[in-house]
């Protein structure tokens, strides 16, 4: 058996806050008996204070922006010395390799080693002018299972969650910092149409590619952005196991690996009745024809 945890939690631009915030919570998941905790995306340094067209986001600007660290710096090393031998997924701001350019991009790793990291793709609201986009997604050995990462807005995309099943993931870690609709916002953040796309997301990604699919996120407010909580994990059937709903909180579910895959993947096996055959137009060059419909479309 092994026990997953998540959060929910704000994080802003203060680490030291960022720091006690994890320490709070890798106790609470101790004391649970928790195997993996999944942290927010952007859980060191917080996310950006808005989206979309704001100057003070623009990437030659660090007014606003979270702290850019590299994986080898002491903000990693002091989250792994918080850690232990608890395996953890956790987001920040990665400095490139040249020094320059930043990633929205995640982690997993215990004390002693990191397994793996990413880079987030997909951008929304004039998120690329904060940062630079990923380049792939990749499956980690760790040892709870073979673990995927992606990022908050990668969810929207089924063909992200579907490489990382095909690569073997167990499970899914989807960090976000998912906020509440920017028009016409509900009063009640639980029903308000963002909070409804996010778990509806979590569910869908979870049973169409069989695995379990950890989402953690932000909750409170930073900046402009008011955040929805609902860090959950949910099981290969797309059943939610444990939610924090809007709230600060930690969601803790018991899972067999192995039972629940031998159960789900004995019928209707979604990846081995796939007919990749027949999804060419996934795989094939745009031509001027699908750009200029593109375009009409979103005119």
């Amino acid at each position: 058996m092994t026990i997953i945890g998540t959060v929910a939690a704000n994080f802003t631009r203060d680490l030291e806050q960022n720091y006690a915030t994890i320490e709070h919570y890798v106790a609470e998941a101790r004391a649970h008996g928790v195997d993996f905790l999944v942290f927010p995306e952007a859980a060191i340094g917080g996310y950006l204070s808005s989206l979309g067209n704001h100057g003070d986001t623009r990437k030659n600007s660090a007014r606003s922006l979270p702290p850019a660290i590299s994986l080898d710096g002491p903000e990693i090393a002091r989250v792994q010395s918080i850690v232990g031998d608890l395996v953890v997924a956790i987001g920040f701001c990665e400095l490139g390799e040249d020094g320059e350019t930043r990633y929205n991009a995640a982690a997993v790793l215990d004390g002693h080693r990191i397994y793996g990291s990413y880079r987030k793709v997909h951008q929304p609201l004039g998120e690329n002018m904060s940062y630079s986009s990923g380049e792939g997604y990749g499956v980690f050995d760790t040892p709870i299972g073979r673990v995927g990462l992606q990022i908050c807005y990668d969810k929207a995309f089924p063909e992200a969650a579907r490489i990382m099943a095909l690569k073997g993931a167990e499970i899914i870690a989807s960090l976000s910092a998912w906020p509440a609709a920017r028009t016409a916002t509900a009063e009640n953040l639980q029903e308000d149409r963002w909070t409804y796309r996010f778990n509806l997301f979590d569910a869908a990604r979870a049973l169409e590619n069989q695995v379990f699919w950890v989402a953690s996120n932000q909750s409170g407010t930073f900046g402009s952005l008011r955040y929805v909580g609902n860090a959950k994990i949910v099981d290969p059937g797309g059943n939610i196991l444990d939610t924090t709903l809007l709230g600060s909180g930690l969601a803790v579910a018991e899972v067999d690996i192995c039972e629940s895959f031998t159960a789900m993947r004995a019928g209707m096996f979604h990846l081995r009745d796939r007919r990749p055959e027949k999804y060419g137009l996934l795989t094939e060059p745009e031509t001027a024809d699908d750009l200029a419909w593109r375009d009409l479309a979103h005119a």
